[in-house]
C-alpha cells in the first residue's frame, strides 16, 4: 500500500491548531516521500538492468572462451567466427553497462534515495507517535516546528550530497581565524623565548672555544719556530 495514502488519514486527525499546518505536512512531507520513492524505483530499474548485464556477461565470457580450447574437429563449422563475434558483443555490453553505472552513479543514487526515504518515514512515525526525539513534547503542536526543521534538514543534506558528488559541504572544516591567530602568537612567543634563553649561551660558548683554540695554536707555533724569531715574539 502507498505510504502517503496510508498516512494521509493520520495527518487529518492530528491535534494541530492551524488547519494549514496539516496541508504543509501533506505537501512537504508526504510529497517528498513520493518524490524520492519514484526516483528510487526509477534508478533501481536501470541499476538492476546494468548490473545484471555486467554479472551475466562476466560469467558467460570466460565460459565461451574456454570452449575454443577444445579439439577443432569436434566443434561446429565456423565456430571460431561465432565465438569471436559473440565474445566481442558480450565484452562491449559488459563495458558499456559498467560505464553507464559509473557515469550516472546509479549505485550511489539508488542507495542515497533509499536512505532518504527511510529517514523521512522514520521521522514521520516518530512525530506521529511522539516518540524518539519527540518524546519530550506533550502535543503534536509543540513538536510541529521541530518536525518541520528535521524534514528540511534531511532534504537539504540530500540536495547538497547529490549536487556535490556525494560530498557533504556541511562536513567541511571551517577556517577559525581567532584560533589561528592565537596559535600564531603562541608560536611567536616560543621562538622569542628560545632566542633569548638558548641562543646567547651558545654564542658565548662558541666565542670561548675560539679563544681557547687560538691560544693552543699560538703555543704550538711558538714551539715550532726558530729561536731568534721566538725571542722577537
Amino acid at each position: 500500500m502507498d505510504f502517503s495514502k496510508s498516512v494521509s488519514g493520520i495527518v487529518d486527525v492530528l491535534d494541530l491548531e492551524k488547519p494549514y499546518d496539516k496541508e504543509i505536512i501533506k505537501y512537504r512531507f508526504l510529497e517528498e516521500i513520493n518524490f524520492y520513492e519514484h526516483k528510487r524505483d526509477h534508478t533501481k530499474r536501470y541499476f538492476n538492468i546494468f548490473r545484471f548485464c555486467v554479472t551475466t556477461g562476466s560469467i558467460l565470457l570466460p565460459a565461451i572462451l574456454s570452449m575454443g580450447q577444445m579439439d577443432p574437429t569436434k566443434l561446429p563449422k565456423h565456430f571460431d567466427q561465432i565465438t569471436y563475434w559473440t565474445t566481442w558483443m558480450i565484452s562491449l555490453l559488459v563495458t558499456a553497462s559498467n560505464g553507464f553505472l559509473q557515469l550516472f552513479s546509479l549505485d550511489k543514487n539508488y542507495f542515497a534515495y533509499s536512505m532518504v526515504v527511510e529517514q523521512l518515514k522514520t521521522e514521520g512515525w516518530q512525530f506521529f507517535g511522539l516518540s524518539g526525539k519527540y518524546e519530550d513534547y506533550q502535543t503534536h503542536q509543540d513538536a510541529y516546528k521541530a518536525f518541520s526543521k528535521s524534514i528540511e534538514s534531511i532534504k537539504r543534506k540530500q540536495v547538497a550530497q547529490e549536487f556535490s558528488n556525494g560530498k557533504d559541504d556541511a562536513k567541511k572544516k571551517k577556517f577559525d581565524f581567532q584560533g589561528e591567530m592565537k596559535k600564531f602568537s603562541q608560536e611567536t612567543s616560543v621562538r622569542d623565548r628560545l632566542a633569548t634563553e638558548i641562543i646567547p649561551p651558545q654564542v658565548g660558548i662558541a666565542a670561548k672555544v675560539r679563544e681557547e683554540v687560538k691560544e693552543v695554536m699560538t703555543e704550538v707555533i711558538k714551539k715550532d719556530i726558530k729561536p731568534e724569531i721566538k725571542e722577537s715574539l
